[in-house]
């Protein structure tokens, strides 16, 4: 059987630590601080999942163009990794956002922080 990674990016202290859950469900999970770095384990390490924050671009911290830090990484899934599901958890102010995002790019799930693990565990199966 193959392995079974996630892709954790944790960007912010507000990232939910799931190590210990992910590694129960069978899963080895790469840790990236940043959507660079993220970029490069995709291009080497195609993984089953990538469990990012949705952070919404305002207009301005994007300069208008992307709706969210996780445009650029979304929009390179189907060259170097078609098969990878994208998780993301999201702030409960920002959640009207998602939408947005979603209807560019397909998204397996969104949650906010405080989902309990077997809600979580539900899409990772």
């Amino acid at each position: 059987m193959a392995e079974r990674i996630i892709l954790s990016i944790i960007e912010s202290p507000t990232h939910p630590r799931l190590s210990a859950f992910y590694q129960s469900l069978g899963f080895r999970e790469i840790q990236v601080p940043s959507m660079r770095k993220a970029m490069a384990v995709l291009k080497k390490t195609p993984p089953a999942f990538i469990v990012a924050e949705f952070f919404y671009g305002y207009g301005n911290n994007y300069a208008g163009v992307n709706v969210s830090n996780l445009d650029v990484l979304l929009s390179s899934l189907p060259k170097y990794s078609p098969d990878t599901k994208t998780i993301i958890f999201v702030q409960k102010e920002e959640l009207q956002y998602v939408e947005k995002l979603h209807k560019l790019y397909p998204l397996h799930a969104a949650f906010l922080h405080n989902t309990p693990e077997y809600a979580i565990e539900e899409v990772l199966k």
